[in-house]
């Protein structure tokens, strides 16, 4: 252990990431304690990830079991498929406590200390926490910062936490409105959309920008807006927002043009969800008390090693990781974050490949994406002078999607024409989210199409989709 320092490690936050660089600091060799003022595993374990994914699978099981057309098609006859709201809520509430009990146990059972109230630094190398009992300062010789997010609401919307409310409050399943509005067609929307679709709800997606899901490759957008949207009892608005959002029975939702500002239509709703996106949850972190600040939009700036900077240069025994970097909202981004910065620490010098980190969305077919989109590959083409290709390859071709009788969807593999480099690959299809990795694997190997091509896969499975598709590119 570090002399004259209470700790090796302290980290502020007890999420995904706080968790995961604080089993990998006492893996090192690290005296470690962690400070959570909140829930223990933060948003993914309490109010995002692990009890999203139990929505969705419960309510995943409803669909299918009423879709008779397809389990026709199997020789199947089910009838009177009925579900319980409560029930159902209640696999997903009991999910969370497991595994909170689970992280808080794995951190006992290492050593780790968890100190319970809120963190902040106080100056270099030190740490005060405020809790009920007071306030005390611990000192460490090094600290990560993993305060985490919460959920952005946009002005002029109103939020009740019963009639509207964000992705915090729609985990809990506390009710199923007739009729709701989800603001936003990202991942918490779209996979929102499919829990209440599934359970009978009527639904209305509000997109400010120009086309829904903007934030995915457009071949997968559009094959996920025919087979997720257009198909449901889903009507969307693009190009429009939300401009004021009043809460009761009905919730008033007054639309306008997100370009001109002007006034649209009002709908009355049962229930709204604002699903906006989230903003970092670092106010009164106490870095100014070593020199640093946050950028213009609340993030704390980081290089790839994880070390916090002030004026472009790293702040000594400083870190951070996780949604309050801003560089991508997801629960393994962050893992991936702290196990660098405990790498660093440690002086083992390793830096983040956030190309190579997947993501996926968990609706019914999954949705997922590792590395570029195909607009972003061909303006690093024209940035640095190479030329983008791309391969396709269609669920309807694969002889295990077609037993399953499920074979909507399709891989997409973005790569250079020069040297067949592996940029992207963006799949929407069953096990999407399982498939991606295999791609991951690849683009953080920096593989080729020419090499990925002569790789053997099981047969018949989903995998083959992947293997089609290099095989096309290197035959294109």
């Amino acid at each position: 252990m570090s002399q004259g320092f209470d700790y090796d490690l302290v980290i502020i936050g007890a999420g995904v990431g706080g968790h995961g660089a604080a089993l990998h600091a006492v893996s090192c060799g690290l005296k470690t304690a962690i400070i959570e003022a909140a829930d223990m595993g933060g948003t993914c374990v309490n109010r995002g990830c692990i009890p999203s994914k139990a929505l969705l699978a419960a309510s995943g099981r409803v669909r299918e079991l009423r879709d008779a057309h397809h389990l026709k098609a199997l020789g199947i006859q089910v009838e009177n498929v009925g579900f319980d709201r409560q029930a159902i809520a209640n696999h997903a509430l009991n999910l969370v406590s497991k595994l909170q009990g689970d992280l808080t146990n794995s951190l006992k059972r290492v050593g780790v200390d968890t100190i319970r109230g809120r963190g902040k630094v106080a100056g270099q190398q030190k740490v005060t926490v405020t809790s009920d009992s007071g306030d005390k300062t611990i000192t460490a010789k090094d600290i990560i910062l993993a305060p985490g997010s919460v959920p952005f609401v946009p002005p002029g919307i109103e939020i009740d936490g019963k009639t509207v409310f964000t992705s915090d409050q729609a985990v809990k399943l506390e009710s199923l409105p007739q009729w709701v509005a989800i603001i936003g067609s990202g991942y918490i929307g779209l996979e929102f959309s499919d829990v209440y679709s599934a359970l009978g709800c009527e639904i209305t997606m509000i997109e400010a920008l120009d086309q829904l899901m903007p934030g995915f490759d457009r071949d997968i957008a559009k094959i996920a807006e025919r087979v997720l949207i257009t198909p449901r009892d889903i009507e969307t608005y693009v190009g429009i927002y939300a401009k004021k959002v009043i809460p009761g029975s009905p919730v008033v939702i007054e639309l306008a043009n997100f370009k001109t500002k002007e006034y649209v239509d009002t709908l009355e709703v049962d229930g709204c969800l604002v699903a906006t996106g989230r903003i970092p949850a670092t106010k009164d972190l106490g870095l100014e008390s070593v020199g640093a600040e946050l950028d213009r939009r609340g993030y704390i700036p980081v290089n790839d090693s994880m070390a916090v900077l002030s004026g472009g240069e790293p702040v000594p025994h400083l870190w951070a990781i996780g949604d309050a970097t801003g560089k991508m909202m997801l629960a393994h981004a962050a893992s991936a974050q702290g196990i660098v910065a405990v790498e660093n620490i440690c002086d083992r010098q390793r830096q983040i490949d956030y190309r190579s980190i997947p993501a996926a969305a968990f609706t019914h077919p999954e949705i997922s994406y590792v590395g570029l989109t195909e607009t972003a590959a061909k303006e690093l083409g024209e940035a640095e002078g190479f030329t983008i290709k791309t391969a396709r390859t269609y669920f309807k071709g694969n002889s295990k999607a077609l037993a399953d009788g499920d074979a909507d969807g399709i891989a997409k593999v973005v790569y250079r024409q020069d040297t067949g480099e592996v940029l992207g690959v963006h799949i929407i299809g069953s096990h999407a989210s399982d498939l991606i990795h295999e791609a991951s694997a690849a683009i953080a190997n920096r593989q080729s199409v020419h090499s990925l091509a002569f790789l053997v896969h099981a047969h018949p499975t989903l995998s083959e989709v992947l293997d089609e598709a290099y095989k096309r590119a290197v035959h294109a």
